[in-house]
């Protein structure tokens, strides 16, 4: 599981692609639910800056920069499992285009069927 989340190794499929994205989601909501609690409701920004302190401030950052690096290894593996560079990741720096060819690429379109130059076909192991 380790390798999944933080290696830039091997190939990951569109499952794990979603619930690696699923699973980011609901800790960024909890996480935000109990360091803002009801000031984030209010859209008030002093509010929410008083509401969180400055060790609410690091958890969240820590929070982030794990999210990212996770988001960006899980990605990685999706592009090797269409047989691409892990690269491609860069794609979604293009302005309005590159985001929706990210999602496409790794949120919908098939890995190559048996081994590829990345590795094993993550399918034919389950």
């Amino acid at each position: 599981m380790t390798d999944l989340l933080f290696g830039f190794q091997g190939r990951a499929n569109r499952a794990k692609f979603w619930l690696v994205a699923l699973a980011i989601l609901i800790v960024e909501m909890i996480l935000f639910a109990a360091v803002f609690g009801g000031a984030a409701m209010s859209g008030d920004p002093e509010r929410m800056a008083a509401a969180a302190g400055p060790l609410a401030g690091i958890v969240l950052i820590i929070f982030v920069v794990a999210a990212t690096w996770i988001s960006i290894a899980v990605a990685v593996k999706r592009y090797h499992d269409r047989n691409k560079s892990g690269w491609w990741v860069l794609i979604v720096l293009v302005p309005v285009i590159g985001g929706l060819w990210y999602l496409i690429e790794c949120g919908f379109l098939r890995g190559t069927t048996g081994p590829n130059d990345y590795g094993p076909d993550p399918l034919a192991a389950a």
